[in-house]
């Protein structure tokens, strides 16, 4: 397997960040979960970042007239999205239990008076 200086490069920010996301597991600033979930994030880029050539291929072989790394780029910024519109259905979700909190609290207070 021949690795070329952008896969290298590429393989490097990819330990960069699996270090980083060690050290914040070992300071305890993130929970099992989210370490386990990044980490499998992580180590599945460097998979594609080193099988970039096979999956050259295996794209090519379902007709995609795209390259690996752009049919990758496509997924990832489908999953962005998926994320994104996760979040936002959670920060509603938590607007409306702030929202009831501060109504309940409103009634308590206005019936200490």
């Amino acid at each position: 397997m021949n690795i070329t200086i952008q896969q290298f490069i590429a393989l490097v920010f990819v330990l960069f960040f699996i270090a980083r996301l060690w050290q914040q597991k070992r300071l305890k600033q993130i929970n099992s979960s989210e370490f386990s979930f990044w980490f499998v994030f992580w180590l599945l880029a460097a998979l594609a970042i080193l099988f970039l050539r096979r999956i050259d291929a295996l794209v090519g072989n379902f007709g995609f007239s795209a390259s690996g790394i752009e049919v990758l780029l496509y997924l990832a910024v489908v999953m962005l999205f998926y994320f994104i519109f996760r979040m936002r259905i959670r920060l509603a979700r938590l607007e409306r239990e702030i929202t009831k909190l501060v109504q309940a609290l409103a009634i308590f207070n206005n019936k200490k008076e």
